[in-house]
Protein backbone atom coordinates (compact mmCIF):
# COMPACT_ATOMS: atom_id res chain seq x y z
CA UNK A 1 0.00 0.00 0.00
CA UNK A 2 0.92 3.59 -0.35
CA UNK A 3 1.60 6.51 2.04
CA UNK A 4 -2.18 7.90 0.98
CA UNK A 5 -3.93 6.52 3.37
CA UNK A 6 -5.58 3.35 3.03
CA UNK A 7 -4.79 2.97 -0.57
CA UNK A 8 -4.95 5.05 -3.82
CA UNK A 9 -7.57 3.85 -6.71
CA UNK A 10 -8.16 4.67 -9.83
CA UNK A 11 -12.09 4.51 -10.79
CA UNK A 12 -13.01 4.14 -14.57
CA UNK A 13 -16.14 4.82 -15.54
CA UNK A 14 -18.46 6.15 -18.84
CA UNK A 15 -20.20 9.26 -16.77
CA UNK A 16 -19.51 11.35 -13.86
CA UNK A 17 -22.59 12.66 -12.21
CA UNK A 18 -22.03 16.21 -13.89
CA UNK A 19 -22.91 14.49 -17.17
CA UNK A 20 -26.14 15.46 -17.97
CA UNK A 21 -26.69 11.48 -19.27
CA UNK A 22 -25.79 10.53 -16.54
CA UNK A 23 -28.11 8.04 -14.22
CA UNK A 24 -28.51 5.47 -11.51
CA UNK A 25 -25.11 4.49 -12.30
CA UNK A 26 -23.27 7.49 -11.56
CA UNK A 27 -25.25 8.03 -8.59
CA UNK A 28 -24.45 4.21 -6.87
CA UNK A 29 -20.34 4.90 -7.92
CA UNK A 30 -19.87 8.24 -6.63
CA UNK A 31 -22.35 7.74 -3.48
CA UNK A 32 -19.65 5.37 -2.86
CA UNK A 33 -16.14 7.03 -3.87
CA UNK A 34 -17.44 10.10 -1.51
CA UNK A 35 -17.50 7.93 1.50
CA UNK A 36 -13.90 5.95 0.52
CA UNK A 37 -12.07 9.36 0.29
CA UNK A 38 -13.89 10.24 3.51
CA UNK A 39 -12.40 7.40 4.99
CA UNK A 40 -8.79 6.92 3.85
CA UNK A 41 -8.77 6.39 0.05
CA UNK A 42 -7.30 8.69 -2.38
CA UNK A 43 -9.59 8.17 -5.39
CA UNK A 44 -9.48 9.49 -9.18
CA UNK A 45 -12.06 8.91 -11.31
CA UNK A 46 -11.42 8.98 -14.90
CA UNK A 47 -14.73 9.39 -17.51
CA UNK A 48 -15.64 10.12 -20.84
CA UNK A 49 -15.95 14.41 -21.20
CA UNK A 50 -19.34 16.22 -22.13
CA UNK A 51 -20.37 20.01 -23.97
CA UNK A 52 -19.41 22.17 -21.69
CA UNK A 53 -17.58 20.09 -18.91
CA UNK A 54 -13.72 20.51 -17.55
CA UNK A 55 -11.24 18.45 -18.59
CA UNK A 56 -10.30 17.99 -14.80
CA UNK A 57 -12.04 18.63 -11.85
CA UNK A 58 -12.97 18.38 -8.06
CA UNK A 59 -16.23 16.65 -6.53
CA UNK A 60 -16.34 15.39 -2.66
CA UNK A 61 -12.75 14.84 -2.70
CA UNK A 62 -12.69 12.57 -5.62
CA UNK A 63 -10.36 13.72 -8.60
CA UNK A 64 -12.15 13.59 -11.57
CA UNK A 65 -10.30 13.73 -14.87
CA UNK A 66 -12.37 14.15 -18.00
CA UNK A 67 -11.25 12.78 -21.54
CA UNK A 68 -12.97 11.32 -25.29
CA UNK A 69 -16.33 11.06 -25.58
CA UNK A 70 -19.24 9.34 -25.42
CA UNK A 71 -18.62 7.39 -28.48
CA UNK A 72 -14.61 7.17 -28.71
CA UNK A 73 -13.52 6.86 -24.76
CA UNK A 74 -13.88 3.00 -24.76
CA UNK A 75 -11.32 3.24 -27.32
CA UNK A 76 -8.80 6.11 -25.10
CA UNK A 77 -8.73 3.71 -22.03
CA UNK A 78 -6.23 1.84 -22.78
CA UNK A 79 -3.66 4.62 -23.36
CA UNK A 80 -4.88 7.36 -20.65
CA UNK A 81 -4.76 3.98 -18.17
CA UNK A 82 -1.03 3.18 -18.71
CA UNK A 83 -0.33 7.06 -18.82
CA UNK A 84 -1.95 6.93 -15.67
CA UNK A 85 -0.69 4.73 -14.01
CA UNK A 86 2.69 5.37 -15.16
CA UNK A 87 2.58 9.02 -14.09
CA UNK A 88 1.02 8.13 -10.40
CA UNK A 89 1.04 4.67 -8.83
CA UNK A 90 -2.19 3.01 -7.56
CA UNK A 91 -3.04 0.14 -5.85
CA UNK A 92 -6.37 -0.81 -7.55
CA UNK A 93 -7.59 -0.38 -10.80
CA UNK A 94 -11.81 0.00 -10.14
CA UNK A 95 -13.92 -0.61 -13.61
CA UNK A 96 -17.66 -0.15 -13.62
CA UNK A 97 -18.48 -2.36 -16.28
CA UNK A 98 -21.67 -0.20 -17.17
CA UNK A 99 -22.11 -0.59 -21.16
CA UNK A 100 -19.27 -1.77 -22.98
CA UNK A 101 -16.79 -3.06 -21.01
CA UNK A 102 -13.00 -1.72 -20.82
CA UNK A 103 -10.92 -4.66 -20.57
CA UNK A 104 -8.54 -3.55 -18.27
CA UNK A 105 -7.42 -6.83 -16.94
CA UNK A 106 -5.64 -7.02 -20.59
CA UNK A 107 -3.31 -4.22 -20.19
CA UNK A 108 -2.01 -3.80 -16.92
CA UNK A 109 -0.77 -5.55 -13.75
CA UNK A 110 -2.20 -3.56 -11.51
CA UNK A 111 -5.39 -5.36 -9.42
CA UNK A 112 -8.39 -4.76 -10.89
CA UNK A 113 -12.03 -4.79 -9.30
CA UNK A 114 -14.76 -4.69 -11.50
CA UNK A 115 -18.26 -2.81 -9.89
CA UNK A 116 -21.60 -4.03 -12.58
CA UNK A 117 -24.61 -2.62 -12.22
CA UNK A 118 -26.43 -5.41 -14.77
CA UNK A 119 -24.78 -6.19 -18.34
CA UNK A 120 -27.00 -5.50 -21.22
CA UNK A 121 -27.02 -8.79 -23.28
CA UNK A 122 -29.75 -8.85 -25.67
CA UNK A 123 -31.69 -5.53 -23.87
CA UNK A 124 -29.53 -3.34 -25.86
CA UNK A 125 -31.62 -4.56 -29.04
CA UNK A 126 -34.82 -2.57 -27.61
CA UNK A 127 -33.00 0.47 -26.87
CA UNK A 128 -30.78 0.93 -30.01
CA UNK A 129 -30.09 0.27 -33.86
CA UNK A 130 -28.74 -3.83 -34.73
CA UNK A 131 -25.18 -2.38 -35.90
CA UNK A 132 -24.73 -0.55 -32.95
CA UNK A 133 -26.76 -2.96 -30.30
CA UNK A 134 -24.35 -6.21 -32.11
CA UNK A 135 -21.49 -3.82 -31.22
CA UNK A 136 -22.56 -3.69 -27.70
CA UNK A 137 -23.62 -7.06 -27.02
CA UNK A 138 -20.12 -8.81 -29.25
CA UNK A 139 -18.29 -6.60 -26.92
CA UNK A 140 -19.81 -8.65 -24.15
CA UNK A 141 -18.55 -12.25 -25.46
CA UNK A 142 -14.91 -12.22 -23.91
CA UNK A 143 -16.03 -10.92 -21.22
CA UNK A 144 -15.63 -14.79 -19.55
CA UNK A 145 -12.18 -15.04 -20.63
CA UNK A 146 -10.53 -11.70 -19.78
CA UNK A 147 -11.99 -11.02 -16.04
CA UNK A 148 -11.83 -14.79 -15.15
CA UNK A 149 -9.41 -14.15 -12.26
CA UNK A 150 -11.21 -10.61 -11.17
CA UNK A 151 -13.09 -10.14 -8.26
CA UNK A 152 -16.83 -8.72 -8.54
CA UNK A 153 -18.84 -6.15 -6.24
CA UNK A 154 -22.91 -6.10 -7.99
CA UNK A 155 -25.55 -4.25 -6.51
CA UNK A 156 -27.91 -7.00 -7.10
CA UNK A 157 -28.64 -10.96 -6.49
CA UNK A 158 -30.05 -10.54 -10.04
CA UNK A 159 -26.63 -9.23 -11.53
CA UNK A 160 -24.77 -12.16 -9.60
CA UNK A 161 -26.91 -14.90 -10.73
CA UNK A 162 -26.20 -13.51 -14.14
CA UNK A 163 -22.91 -13.77 -14.09
CA UNK A 164 -22.66 -16.96 -12.70
CA UNK A 165 -24.58 -17.98 -15.64
CA UNK A 166 -21.71 -16.89 -17.62
CA UNK A 167 -19.13 -19.19 -15.82
CA UNK A 168 -17.80 -16.98 -12.94
CA UNK A 169 -17.48 -18.51 -9.73
CA UNK A 170 -19.44 -17.95 -6.71
CA UNK A 171 -16.18 -16.60 -4.73
CA UNK A 172 -15.49 -13.59 -7.31
CA UNK A 173 -18.82 -12.21 -7.06
CA UNK A 174 -20.06 -9.98 -3.66
CA UNK A 175 -23.45 -8.50 -3.77
CA UNK A 176 -23.46 -5.05 -2.08
CA UNK A 177 -26.56 -3.61 -2.57
CA UNK A 178 -27.22 0.40 -2.87
CA UNK A 179 -28.32 2.84 -0.40
CA UNK A 180 -29.83 5.90 0.12
CA UNK A 181 -29.71 9.44 1.45
CA UNK A 182 -32.02 8.62 4.46
CA UNK A 183 -31.53 12.46 5.27
CA UNK A 184 -33.35 13.66 2.38
CA UNK A 185 -35.76 10.30 1.53
CA UNK A 186 -37.93 10.82 4.35
CA UNK A 187 -42.04 10.83 4.93
CA UNK A 188 -42.70 14.35 5.14
CA UNK A 189 -45.73 15.14 7.44
CA UNK A 190 -46.23 18.58 5.77
CA UNK A 191 -46.86 17.50 2.38
CA UNK A 192 -48.96 15.00 2.13
CA UNK A 193 -50.64 12.66 -0.79
CA UNK A 194 -51.99 14.49 -3.87
CA UNK A 195 -55.69 15.10 -3.68
CA UNK A 196 -56.36 13.28 -6.98
CA UNK A 197 -54.89 10.04 -7.63
CA UNK A 198 -51.38 10.81 -8.85
CA UNK A 199 -48.91 8.22 -10.84
CA UNK A 200 -45.60 8.73 -10.97
CA UNK A 201 -42.18 7.88 -13.05
CA UNK A 202 -38.76 9.18 -12.23
CA UNK A 203 -36.02 7.93 -14.17
CA UNK A 204 -34.33 8.58 -17.69
CA UNK A 205 -36.67 8.56 -21.11
CA UNK A 206 -34.95 5.58 -23.25
CA UNK A 207 -36.67 2.98 -25.05
CA UNK A 208 -35.45 0.22 -22.67
CA UNK A 209 -37.18 1.92 -19.39
CA UNK A 210 -40.58 0.93 -21.34
CA UNK A 211 -42.20 4.18 -20.03
CA UNK A 212 -44.46 3.66 -23.45
CA UNK A 213 -46.31 1.06 -21.84
CA UNK A 214 -46.81 2.74 -18.48
CA UNK A 215 -48.80 5.52 -20.27
CA UNK A 216 -51.05 2.40 -22.47
CA UNK A 217 -52.11 1.14 -19.11
CA UNK A 218 -52.68 4.77 -17.43
CA UNK A 219 -54.79 5.32 -20.42
CA UNK A 220 -57.28 3.09 -19.28
CA UNK A 221 -57.47 4.04 -16.42
CA UNK A 222 -60.18 4.66 -14.56
CA UNK A 223 -62.73 2.38 -14.30
CA UNK A 224 -65.04 4.57 -13.47
CA UNK A 225 -63.34 5.88 -10.54
CA UNK A 226 -61.57 9.38 -9.99
CA UNK A 227 -59.61 10.83 -12.55
CA UNK A 228 -56.05 10.35 -12.08
CA UNK A 229 -52.73 11.99 -13.44
CA UNK A 230 -49.47 10.93 -14.05
CA UNK A 231 -45.83 12.96 -13.86
CA UNK A 232 -43.04 11.55 -15.98
CA UNK A 233 -39.97 13.59 -14.38
CA UNK A 234 -36.58 12.90 -16.24
CA UNK A 235 -35.75 13.40 -19.80
CA UNK A 236 -34.13 11.48 -22.71
CA UNK A 237 -33.72 10.45 -26.37
CA UNK A 238 -37.43 8.91 -26.20
CA UNK A 239 -39.27 11.57 -24.46
CA UNK A 240 -40.36 13.16 -28.06
CA UNK A 241 -41.83 9.86 -28.87
CA UNK A 242 -43.77 9.32 -25.26
CA UNK A 243 -44.88 12.96 -25.53
CA UNK A 244 -46.72 12.26 -28.98
CA UNK A 245 -47.99 9.04 -27.78
CA UNK A 246 -49.64 11.10 -25.29
CA UNK A 247 -50.99 13.54 -27.73
CA UNK A 248 -52.37 10.56 -29.61
CA UNK A 249 -54.11 9.08 -26.60
CA UNK A 250 -55.65 12.25 -26.12
CA UNK A 251 -54.01 12.47 -22.27
CA UNK A 252 -52.35 15.72 -22.86
CA UNK A 253 -54.63 17.20 -19.58
CA UNK A 254 -54.06 14.06 -17.63
CA UNK A 255 -50.40 13.86 -18.21
CA UNK A 256 -47.67 15.82 -17.45
CA UNK A 257 -43.48 15.80 -18.51
CA UNK A 258 -40.96 17.61 -16.05
CA UNK A 259 -37.94 17.32 -17.96
CA UNK A 260 -34.97 17.26 -15.34
CA UNK A 261 -36.14 17.96 -11.76
CA UNK A 262 -34.25 19.28 -8.82
CA UNK A 263 -33.58 17.23 -5.57
CA UNK A 264 -36.59 19.26 -3.90
CA UNK A 265 -38.82 18.91 -6.16
CA UNK A 266 -38.17 15.12 -6.90
CA UNK A 267 -38.63 15.20 -2.95
CA UNK A 268 -41.80 16.27 -3.39
CA UNK A 269 -42.53 14.37 -6.08
CA UNK A 270 -41.93 11.18 -4.15
CA UNK A 271 -44.03 12.15 -1.28
CA UNK A 272 -47.06 13.05 -2.83
CA UNK A 273 -47.27 10.28 -4.96
CA UNK A 274 -49.99 7.59 -4.89
CA UNK A 275 -48.11 5.12 -6.94
CA UNK A 276 -44.16 5.17 -8.44
CA UNK A 277 -44.06 3.05 -11.61
CA UNK A 278 -40.72 1.19 -13.10
CA UNK A 279 -41.89 -0.65 -15.97
CA UNK A 280 -38.49 -0.87 -17.62
CA UNK A 281 -36.74 -3.99 -19.75
CA UNK A 282 -33.94 -4.56 -17.15
CA UNK A 283 -31.99 -2.80 -14.15
CA UNK A 284 -29.26 -3.40 -11.65
CA UNK A 285 -31.28 -2.64 -8.90
CA UNK A 286 -34.13 0.18 -9.08
CA UNK A 287 -32.88 2.37 -6.39
CA UNK A 288 -35.65 4.77 -7.40
CA UNK A 289 -38.31 2.07 -5.70
CA UNK A 290 -36.40 2.31 -2.54
CA UNK A 291 -36.05 5.91 -2.90
CA UNK A 292 -40.17 5.90 -3.25
CA UNK A 293 -40.51 3.45 -0.53
CA UNK A 294 -38.57 5.60 1.95
CA UNK A 295 -40.58 8.83 1.41
CA UNK A 296 -43.76 6.30 1.98
CA UNK A 297 -45.09 5.73 -1.44
CA UNK A 298 -45.91 2.37 -2.85
CA UNK A 299 -44.52 0.69 -6.31
CA UNK A 300 -45.50 -1.13 -8.99
CA UNK A 301 -42.59 -2.57 -11.16
CA UNK A 302 -41.82 -5.03 -13.95
CA UNK A 303 -41.08 -8.45 -13.00
CA UNK A 304 -37.27 -8.59 -14.49
CA UNK A 305 -33.55 -8.86 -13.17
CA UNK A 306 -32.92 -5.56 -10.87
CA UNK A 307 -36.19 -4.84 -10.26
CA UNK A 308 -37.33 -7.71 -8.84
CA UNK A 309 -34.41 -7.45 -6.35
CA UNK A 310 -35.47 -3.57 -5.26
CA UNK A 311 -39.28 -4.64 -4.71
CA UNK A 312 -41.06 -7.00 -2.00
CA UNK A 313 -43.98 -8.33 -4.03
CA UNK A 314 -46.97 -7.42 -2.12
CA UNK A 315 -44.98 -6.28 0.84
CA UNK A 316 -43.54 -2.73 -0.77
CA UNK A 317 -45.50 -2.98 -3.97
CA UNK A 318 -46.20 -5.32 -7.20
CA UNK A 319 -44.63 -7.00 -9.35
CA UNK A 320 -46.10 -7.55 -13.34
CA UNK A 321 -45.04 -9.24 -15.89
CA UNK A 322 -42.69 -7.14 -18.26
CA UNK A 323 -45.21 -6.19 -21.08
CA UNK A 324 -48.43 -7.20 -19.92
CA UNK A 325 -50.45 -3.74 -20.22
CA UNK A 326 -53.71 -5.33 -18.35
CA UNK A 327 -51.66 -6.69 -15.73
CA UNK A 328 -49.84 -3.07 -15.10
CA UNK A 329 -53.57 -1.47 -15.74
CA UNK A 330 -54.97 -3.66 -13.07
CA UNK A 331 -51.98 -3.19 -10.51
CA UNK A 332 -52.22 0.03 -10.57
CA UNK A 333 -56.38 0.55 -10.22
CA UNK A 334 -55.94 -1.73 -7.62
CA UNK A 335 -53.81 0.42 -5.33
CA UNK A 336 -55.29 4.10 -6.24
CA UNK A 337 -58.59 2.29 -5.45
CA UNK A 338 -58.09 0.99 -2.21
CA UNK A 339 -56.64 2.80 0.74
CA UNK A 340 -56.14 -0.39 3.10
CA UNK A 341 -54.22 -1.78 0.36
CA UNK A 342 -51.78 1.30 -0.48
CA UNK A 343 -51.47 2.14 3.20
CA UNK A 344 -49.91 -1.45 3.84
CA UNK A 345 -47.67 -0.94 0.62
CA UNK A 346 -46.42 2.27 2.42
CA UNK A 347 -45.57 1.19 5.87
CA UNK A 348 -43.88 -2.26 4.37
CA UNK A 349 -42.04 0.13 1.95
CA UNK A 350 -40.90 2.30 5.03
CA UNK A 351 -39.77 -0.87 6.76
CA UNK A 352 -38.04 -2.53 3.42
CA UNK A 353 -36.37 1.05 2.75
CA UNK A 354 -34.75 1.52 6.60
CA UNK A 355 -32.53 -1.43 5.56
CA UNK A 356 -30.39 0.39 2.98
CA UNK A 357 -27.97 3.32 3.84
CA UNK A 358 -25.05 4.67 1.81
CA UNK A 359 -22.59 4.36 4.94
CA UNK A 360 -23.48 1.08 5.24
CA UNK A 361 -22.69 0.11 1.73
CA UNK A 362 -19.48 2.13 1.24
CA UNK A 363 -18.20 0.57 4.17
CA UNK A 364 -18.71 -2.78 3.27
CA UNK A 365 -17.22 -1.79 -0.53
CA UNK A 366 -14.15 -0.53 1.55
CA UNK A 367 -14.02 -3.77 3.46
CA UNK A 368 -13.78 -5.84 -0.45
CA UNK A 369 -11.52 -3.28 -1.71
CA UNK A 370 -8.79 -3.58 1.26
CA UNK A 371 -9.26 -7.29 0.95
CA UNK A 372 -8.56 -7.39 -2.75
CA UNK A 373 -5.22 -4.93 -2.43
CA UNK A 374 -4.01 -7.00 0.05
CA UNK A 375 -4.85 -10.56 -2.20
CA UNK A 376 -7.04 -12.10 0.06
CA UNK A 377 -9.55 -14.32 -1.31
CA UNK A 378 -12.75 -12.67 -1.97
CA UNK A 379 -15.22 -15.58 -0.52
CA UNK A 380 -19.06 -15.03 -1.24
CA UNK A 381 -20.84 -12.79 0.93
CA UNK A 382 -24.78 -11.57 0.54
Amino acid sequence: MTSAGRGRLLVINWQDLENPLAGGAEVHLQENLKRLVATGFDVTLLCSNFDGGEPETRWEGVRIIRRGGRFDFNWRVPTLVRGLLKQEPMDLVIEDINKIPFYTPCYISVPVLAIVPHMFATTVFHEINFVLASYIYVSEFPLRWAYRRIPFCVISESTRDDLRSRGFTSEQVEVIHCGIDRDSYTVDPDVPKSEEPLVLYLGRLKKYKCVHHLIDAFARLPRGGRASRLVIVGDGDYRLHLERQVERLGLSERVRFTGFSSQADKLDDLRRAWVAVCPSLKEGWGLTNIEANACGTAVVAADVPGLRDSVRHDVTGRLYPHGDIARLEGDLEAILSDPPLREKYESGGRQWAAQFDWDTAAARLGELIDRVIAGTPQGTRT
